[in-house]
C-alpha cells in the first residue's frame, strides 16, 4: 500500500528536474493563450506596436533621423527589444507562483522548477520575437548590417538575466505584501520606459541629466547594444559590468528573501484576501 521512494543517482535527479522544466516552460507558453504561437504573435505585436510608438513620437516633434551614424528604425529597434525582454522576465519571474497554486502539490514539482520554466518562456518568445523583427525589418524595408552580432545577442540575454534578478526579488516580496509587490513591478516597468534611454544616446546626454538614467541597469545594456549594432558609435558613459554587479546582487538578496519566505509562508496568510 506504501510506495517507498527509491534513491536516485545525480544523473537521473538532474535529467528529471530539467525534463521538469521543459513541460512546465511548454505549459507556461499555452497558459495565457490556446497556443505557443498565439502567445509569440502577442510579443511580436507588443514589440511593433511600441516601435510604431517611438517613431511617430519622433516625427510628430520633428526628429526624422538617428542621433548617430545608422539606420534610424534600428536605432528605435535596439533599445525597444532590450527593454521588452528585461520587462518582460520581470513580470514572468515575479509572477511565477504563489503557495496556493495547486501544480506545486504534486511531487517532484517545485518553486525552482516553476520559476526556471517562468524565465526560460520569456526568454524563448523574446528570442523569436526579436529573430522575426530583425528579420522582417532586413527582408520587407531595409538591407541593414549589424556591426557585432554576437554582442548585441549578448544584450539582449543580459536584459533578460537582469530582469530574472529583479522578478525574483519581486517574487520574495509578495507573500508578504502581494498588493506592495505589484505596485513595485509595475512602478518600475513604468519608470524604466523613460529612463532605458531608448530615445537617446548615453554619449551626447547633458550632464545634468545623466544621474536619473545611469542607476539603470537597462540604460547601460541599451547604450552597450547600440555599440554593438553601430560600428561608427563607442558607448564611453556606460559599461556592461554594471548590469552584471547588479544581476548578481539582487540574485543574491532575491535567494535571501525567498529561502526566508519558504520558511514561514503558510496557507493561512491568504485566507482573508
Amino acid at each position: 500500500m506504501f510506495q517507498r521512494r527509491q534513491t536516485r543517482t545525480m544523473a537521473e535527479a538532474a535529467f528529471t528536474t530539467l525534463s521538469l522544466i521543459y513541460h512546465q516552460t511548454v505549459f507556461k507558453l499555452r497558459n495565457a493563450h490556446r497556443s505557443a504561437l498565439m502567445g509569440i504573435l502577442m510579443s511580436i505585436s507588443q514589440t511593433l506596436i511600441m516601435i510604431a510608438i517611438f517613431m511617430a513620437v519622433y516625427y510628430l516633434i520633428g526628429i526624422r533621423s538617428a542621433p548617430l551614424r545608422g539606420d534610424y528604425v534600428l536605432f528605435i529597434i535596439s533599445g525597444v527589444l532590450c527593454f521588452m525582454t528585461l520587462r518582460g522576465a520581470v513580470s514572468a519571474v515575479s509572477g511565477s507562483y504563489s503557495i496556493n497554486t495547486g501544480l506545486l502539490k504534486h511531487e517532484p514539482l517545485n518553486p525552482a522548477v516553476m520559476i526556471c520554466a517562468a524565465a526560460l518562456s520569456i526568454l524563448y518568445q523574446k528570442v523569436i520575437t526579436c529573430i522575426v523583427v530583425l528579420g522582417g525589418y532586413y527582408l520587407f524595408f531595409e538591407n541593414y548590417t549589424i556591426y557585432q552580432p554576437l554582442g548585441v545577442a549578448k544584450m539582449l540575454l543580459m536584459s533578460w538575466i537582469v530582469g530574472c534578478s529583479i522578478g525574483f526579488v519581486f517574487l520574495g516580496i509578495q507573500p508578504w505584501a502581494p498588493d506592495l509587490s505589484k505596485m513595485l513591478v509595475l512602478g518600475y516597468t513604468r519608470i524604466s520606459i523613460i529612463t532605458s534611454g531608448k530615445a537617446f544616446l548615453a554619449n551626447v546626454m547633458p550632464n545634468f541629466l545623466l544621474p536619473w538614467f545611469i542607476w539603470n541597469p537597462l540604460f547601460h545594456l541599451v547604450d552597450q547594444s547600440r555599440g554593438y549594432m553601430f560600428i561608427n558609435y563607442t558607448p564611453h558613459r556606460t559599461s556592461l559590468d554594471y548590469p552584471i554587479k547588479v544581476a548578481i546582487g539582487l540574485f543574491g538578496v532575491g535567494l535571501l528573501i525567498n529561502f526566508a519566505t519558504r520558511k514561514y509562508e503558510s496557507l493561512s496568510w491568504t485566507a482573508g484576501r
